[in-house]
């Protein structure tokens, strides 16, 4: 067996999760190498729990198996720093480009997303040896050019990127279980309960005006939480918690499906600004928010340079933007000027509501 045989019991994936990252993982700076080998340990440690057949799962087209992830993420550090800054990296397999790239058309082609769970080879094995080559040649880099701004640029870049890949890993699994009678879990143990009676649902109030809304400061972030800039928010109120599923219960049964007053086309709406008071609760960590903005560019938005600039901008049509976290982001990935975006239809996040209104 690649990893431990473990029995999963448990009926959902917990906040837990995210406190098993390794302590030096939850540090805002550290040495880049250290955060490096943290962010790659992580990706492996969330797969010990997984038996070799679940590696393989494709559960829709949205999704991606488990296997891919692994090697997506290795294959991002090979494309974008490897090939580039090290003259004498021997690439693990050239074929692996075509199988690993998600959609950076400027660097390859890609293998089509919704037929990476036909790919039943290379094995988990294989992809497993890709990540010790990888890393085995990152940290002579990382060791070699650590001053080297483009290159620490791009690294950090590429631990953030495999944050994401870790939480998509573990959504795409409870995708897969979910679609399984025998009710698999991905954790044994059901982590001590910290539910407790919903608080009446009041709501906060909030003055508006102009309000700065992006991403300053020299700390990481995505170039589309860039630039900083003025926004004019008329006043509002939102829900000083989340929409609780019995609530939402209660509002399909009681028929709002069947209304179509109660709907628009697509999104809800939850406000940046209001994140930096204290008045709320469950801002970040619980799910992500569904909120009433369109994922488009911010004014004066401009994506990075070089290859990379597929990141994000690519992007911006169709979308609704989601803020705040779920239980499955890492900790240290979450901020209030992150910008994760889906399209409307998407429902296999981690993903909730916040109440809205006019003042």
């Amino acid at each position: 067996m690649l990893f431990k045989n473990t029995i999963v019991r448990c009926a959902s994936a917990p906040r837990t999760l995210q406190a098993e990252e390794d302590p030096g993982q939850r540090a805002v700076a550290m040495p880049l190498l250290t955060r490096f080998r943290h962010t790659r340990a992580t990706t492996v440690g969330l797969c010990e729990r997984l038996e070799a057949e679940d590696f393989v799962v494709q559960s829709m087209p949205d999704a991606s198996p488990a296997k891919w992830h692994l090697a997506h993420t290795a294959w991002f550090f090979e494309e974008f720093l490897l090939g580039h800054f090290r003259s004498d990296y021997q690439c693990f397999e050239p074929r692996y480009g075509l199988l690993f790239n998600s959609y950076y058309k400027g660097v390859g082609q890609a293998f089509t997303r919704a037929e990476r769970g036909l790919l039943s080879r290379p094995t988990v094995r294989d992809v497993m040896d890709y990540r010790q080559h990888v890393d085995s040649a990152m940290e002579e880099l990382l060791a070699r050019r650590g001053d080297d701004a483009e290159m620490q640029r791009l690294a950090e870049l590429g631990c953030h990127h495999e944050q994401q890949h870790q939480e998509l890993l573990l959504t795409d699994i409870k995708h897969a279980f979910s679609l399984n009678p025998l009710r698999p879990a991905y954790q044994d143990q059901r982590p001590p309960s910290l539910a407790t009676a919903a608080m009446p649902l009041r709501f906060a109030e909030f003055a508006g005006g102009v309000v700065p809304v992006g991403h300053a400061g020299s700390e990481f972030s995505f170039d589309n939480e860039t630039p900083r800039h003025q926004v004019l928010l008329q006043p509002f109120a939102l829900g000083k918690r989340l929409v609780t599923n019995a609530e939402y219960r209660d509002f399909v049964t009681a028929g709002g499906y069947r209304d179509p007053a109660h709907w628009l086309a697509d999104g809800w709406a939850v406000v940046e600004s209001a994140a930096a008071g204290d008045s709320l609760s469950q801002m970040f960590g619980d799910v992500w928010e569904w909120t009433q903005s369109p994922y488009s560019p911010y004014p004066r938005f401009k994506s990075w340079s070089g290859r990379i600039a597929e990141y994000n901008g690519k992007f911006m049509a169709n979308q609704f933007v989601l803020r705040g976290g779920s239980c499955v982001t890492p900790r240290n990935h979450i901020r209030a000027t992150y910008r994760n975006f889906f399209p409307p239809n998407a429902r296999w996040q981690f993903a909730g509501l916040r109440l809205a209104k006019d003042c």
